[in-house]
């Protein structure tokens, strides 16, 4: 029987190897995060429990470990069932869900932006609250305000393909990854990170192309297999992928791109510019500036 787990916590750690801890090129001790998992997302366990890590991989194709209780583990039959119920993606930076329909109630768990929660009535018995279903069995309400359609699939986990939204207008496609990715702005910068809570650059564009439907890599360059390909620089449009070595960045328009950097007095998500005559210009990222990428 195929098991799978279920991400019962706003944001678990999918790491590198089964420990949290590794040494890097000059032997020091840093951390072995590798992605983050965000609540509702599904995983599948490719091998035996290791030193209280499960081994697995993700619905858009990415291996890690994640530690036994941060999982709910569930078969087959129940993950489908959950994926093909009525699913809607958080879209506050941090949004409470409350025991009643109202600012006063008990709040029962607070989930970031990317979060997937069960809907049981987009509209319940108060005006602009949503009932919703709990991994732990709860029934709570958020403001549906808060909501936003899930346009993403993670049916990879069983079909071994990654389903993508068809796009049928560039434009407006354009319009909401780059909306998505700007709604990060002053999101503090966290290898790894995948969240409100903290973000890393491939954090921010593939999870801005996902909440928009379209499954690109979890990494900073252009891996076969995924819908982005190479394109020439002049070329760009809002949206599209700019690649530096070990980082990405994501065009706006007009010289212009957001990211998620780590740089001491800049760091976390923010908009810089290619003119060199711009105030936030980058001249280290201009530099090193290899390659852009688009889906279209």
């Amino acid at each position: 029987m195929n098991l799978y787990g279920i991400v019962h916590k706003p944001v678990v750690t999918i790491w590198e190897r089964p420990e949290e801890t590794k040494k890097n090129r000059v032997e020091e001790t840093v951390s072995a995060i590798a992605d983050e998992a965000l609540y509702g997302t599904g995983l599948k366990i490719t091998g035996d429990l290791v030193h209280g890590f499960y081994p697995v991989r993700t619905f858009y194709d990415y291996p890690g470990y994640v530690k036994k209780e941060d999982l709910k583990l569930w078969d087959l039959k129940k993950l489908q069932a959950f994926e093909e119920g009525r699913l809607m993606v958080m879209d506050g930076r941090y949004t409470d869900i409350l025991a009643l329909p109202k600012v006063q109630g008990k709040r029962l768990l607070s989930l970031p932006k990317g979060a997937l929660i069960k809907v049981l009535d987009m509209d319940s018995e108060r005006e602009g609250w949503a009932r919703v279903g709990l991994l732990s069995g709860q029934t709570g309400y958020v403001r549906n305000q808060y909501l936003r359609e899930k346009k993403f699939s993670q049916k990879g986990l069983w079909t071994g393909n990654m389903p993508q939204r068809e796009i049928v207008d560039e434009t407006q496609f354009r319009d909401e990854v780059t909306e998505t990715a700007m709604g990060y702005l002053g999101t503090q910068y966290r290898w790894g990170g995948k969240s409100t809570d903290g973000i890393d650059c491939s954090g921010l564009t593939s999870e801005s192309y996902l909440l928009n439907g379209i499954i690109i890599y979890r990494d900073a360059k252009i891996e076969p297999g995924f819908p982005v390909h190479e394109i020439n620089k002049e070329a760009m449009l809002p949206g599209d992928l700019m690649y530096f070595p070990g980082h990405i960045a994501m065009y706006l328009g007009n010289g212009a791109y957001i990211h998620a950097t780590g740089k001491a007095g800049s760091s976390g998500v923010r908009i810089n510019s290619l003119n060199p005559e711009a105030w936030d210009y980058r001249a280290d990222l201009k530099d090193s500036w290899y390659a852009s990428g688009s889906i279209f």
